[in-house]
């Protein structure tokens, strides 16, 4: 994410090159005519990006779960994760190509006994990851809120990084679980993220009944 002097500085370099050179790191392709605008593309992109990248790393481990988990703010929406239980591999997916994040996790749990500790320990990593990835703030606005439509489901989600947790969960499933996720885990799930990151989280459900459109919207 780029401050907006340095948006401004990239716009007056591609306008004032009137020669039509790229920057030599983006196109990877070094040559002798490097103007100064093509230059001011390298300082203030690439090495500017590199130092803002807003990325963290969590590890926990318990009795019923080890879980390690990168995640990067800035990043493109690649996601390898692998966490056991197949429908919750798909939302954290979802969350991280949607969102353009970068999500790397990898989670062992006791699913011999449920997907219990499974879901809700990965929900209070991917919290923490957050919270540690955002760091102080700076940059960023500390409310924001989406309405997603998903077929015939409507969820609203609205968050506010304010450091105090608080969860208001208002979704009605109807099926005791998706594929091997118990659904009275969605809600679990959240708690343990918004209390581990410290935000303020609603999610309201507002149409639809499909359970599985309904767990993706929220995600």
């Amino acid at each position: 994410m780029f401050y907006k002097e340095e948006k401004k500085i990239v716009k007056e370099t591609i306008r004032k090159d009137k020669r039509g050179n790229p920057c030599w790191y983006c196109t990877g392709v070094a040559y002798v005519g490097v103007t100064e605008d093509s230059l001011k593309c390298y300082l203030f992109v690439h090495i500017r990006k590199e130092k803002v990248m807003r990325t963290s790393k969590v590890e926990r481990n318990t009795k019923e779960t080890q879980i390690v988990c990168e995640l990067n703010l800035d990043g493109t929406g690649t996601a390898k994760v692998d966490t056991g239980v197949g429908f919750l591999d798909h939302m954290l997916n979802s969350f991280a190509r949607h969102g353009f994040f970068d999500l790397t996790l990898s989670v062992k749990g006791d699913l011999y006994v449920d997907c219990h500790h499974t879901i809700e320990d990965t929900g209070i990593v991917l919290g923490q990851a957050i919270k540690e990835a955002v760091g102080n703030k700076e940059g960023i606005k500390r409310y924001g809120s989406s309405l997603l439509p998903m077929d015939e489901t409507l969820v609203l989600c609205a968050i506010d990084l304010s450091g105090r947790p608080y969860l208001n969960f208002d979704m009605t499933f109807t099926a005791e679980r998706v594929g091997y996720y118990d659904t009275e885990m969605v809600k679990e799930f959240f708690y343990a993220v918004s209390y581990a990151a410290g935000m303020n989280l609603h999610m309201k459900q507002m149409d639809g009944s499909n359970n599985h459109h309904l767990i993706e919207a929220a995600y």
